[in-house]
């Protein structure tokens, strides 16, 4: 059967393949202030440029088009520059100079990155009045203090249409319900990969997740670094403190600022406590050389109980020993060699993802010695961050087939349209539904694409394998729970928004 393409004015002919849900979600999102949530991989960017053409139409104002990386407003604006038919499309970062950028805003539509955006709107740079249309990509950022927030208000008494775009709502009832009050959103428009106008499109991905017992060198660390953690518990408790009979990180971070002000004789189990936790993770779940580099940057930073731990703790001392002799004699983690296992089992390209940047040093550098082709894709902070551009091109590499496997942190989660990705590997798990589910999108795409979850056994993997799941389910309901909300309050008069909406 031949495809069928999108005509429409301002949209280059033979391009753009005609899907109904795409067409229906973007009419959706035309008529009112609506987030499109789609998984990954179904063309979220395309329900954008139908709205884009829509509003060019209109012939009045000009379209922003935000996303959180500068490796994702490139690929919006590569996208919409081979899209669409008009020539004044700019891409605005923070690169560009205050010149160049006045200059650019100008233009007809403009994709850039949200700090850069909420600058020049507060300086007076670009005037609100001249957008008619504003597009949030990964619009589940829009919380807290995030750059996206800051523009959401800027935009509170304009006429502009506001349209959000992500995979997966927050799981939290309450961030949810900020994203949509701070937007003044009145409609969710939703489709999954059940909705029967988005089945034939939908590419499998099978999901296989992986054990692996730590090697007896790993556990004796292990074993010393949960001793230490225990008396700090225990000296936690007899001050007073009230604390679940489960350690938990979350917990202690909760009452740093109750321990500061009101119970200083808690301030040293409390902080060593903390750095243990963080610790004894990177060990669990990264390796050696990313708890020793961990450790590293703990002590030098000193701080309330820096040396009693790193001193004087006989556990502690004694782990970090242990853990230079087992990284001497080259053993780091066992999934490690699991990693090669899995890339050999499925040829082409595969992604990577790990949390930290010292885990994204190992593993490529373990890859390499491996007789692995691969490449590092991580964010530009810190003097071995990657800059904007140095992203892009690393990702361009990784499309053109120069390596086969790409290492990434969190800045490849979002968004990236790596089309040929035949398998997406976590190397370390993540308690969040939003994470979960762009790490995953990032394959399937074209054919079906294979996930593997690496978990180590006995560890704060597991923990979070099943938070991550809680979550996940929590997730899925909460567009439900949003949509009713939102029809339910259709009655009220349009004026109304924010928080009236909820109430």
């Amino acid at each position: 059967m031949s495809t069928l393409y999108v005509e429409k004015k301002y949209v280059q002919a033979n391009s753009i393949e005609n899907r109904d849900y795409q067409v229906n979600l973007a009419n959706q999102a035309i008529k009112e202030n609506c987030i499109v949530v789609l998984p990954t991989g179904l063309g979220k960017t395309t329900i954008a440029l139908h709205a884009i053409a829509e509003y060019l139409s209109k012939g009045t104002g000009c379209v922003l088009f935000l996303a959180p990386t500068r490796v994702l407003v490139n690929q919006h604006y590569e996208f919409l520059k081979t899209n669409l038919t008009i020539d004044d499309i700019s891409l605005i970062t923070g690169e560009d100079t205050v010149q160049k950028r006045t200059k650019l805003w100008n233009n007809s539509v403009i994709c850039a990155t949200p700090e850069v955006a909420r600058n020049d709107l507060e300086k007076g740079i670009v005037p609100i009045n001249q957008f008619n249309l504003v597009i949030f990509d990964e619009v589940h950022r829009t919380v807290g203090d995030y750059a996206y927030s800051t523009i959401a208000k800027k935009f509170e008494d304009s006429s502009a249409r506001i349209i959000g775009m992500t995979a997966t709502l927050p799981s939290e009832k309450e961030k949810a319900t900020e994203i949509l009050t701070r937007l003044r959103i009145s409609s969710v428009a939703e489709r999954d990969e059940e909705s029967p106008d988005v089945k034939p499109y939908i590419q499998e991905t099978n999901t296989e997740w992986i054990n692996v017992e730590l090697p007896d060198e790993l556990k004796a660390i292990q074993t010393l670094l949960k001793l230490s953690l225990d008396e700090r518990y225990d000296s936690l408790r007899k001050n007073g403190i009230n604390l679940p009979s489960q350690q938990s990180l979350s917990a202690l971070l909760r009452i740093r600022q109750f321990v500061l002000n009101q119970n200083r004789r808690s301030a040293k189990p409390l902080f060593t406590a903390i750095r243990i936790h963080y610790a004894l993770n990177m060990l669990e779940v990264h390796g050696i050389t990313p708890f020793l580099k961990f450790c590293e940057r703990a002590q030098a930073k000193k701080g309330i109980g820096v040396k009693d731990l790193f001193e004087i703790d006989p556990n502690f001392t004694r782990a970090i020993h242990l853990a230079k002799e087992a990284q001497s004699q080259g053993i780091e983690h066992s999934k490690i060699p699991k990693l090669k296992e899995i890339l050999d089992s499925v040829p082409g390209k595969a992604l990577i993802f790990t949390s930290y940047r010292d885990s994204v040093d190992l593993i490529y550098n373990k890859l390499i010695e491996l007789g692995v082709s691969a490449g590092i894709l991580i964010g530009k902070a810190g003097e071995h961050g990657l800059k904007q551009k140095k992203q892009i091109e690393v990702v361009q590499k990784f499309r053109d087939g120069i390596f086969q496997v790409l290492v990434a942190t969190r800045v490849g989660e979002e968004g990236l349209d790596i089309s040929e990705v035949n398998q997406v590997i976590f190397y370390d798990n993540v308690p969040s539904s939003i994470r979960f589910v762009q790490r995953r999108g990032r394959t399937g795409r074209k054919n079906t694409g294979k996930l593997v979850v690496l978990i180590a056994k006995n560890t704060i993997d597991e923990t979070y394998y099943w938070i991550g799941k809680r979550k996940m389910t929590a997730a899925k309901s909460m567009e439900k729970q949003m949509t009713k909300i939102l029809e339910k309050n259709k009655g009220i008069e349009s004026k109304k928004s924010g928080l009236d909406l909820f109430l």
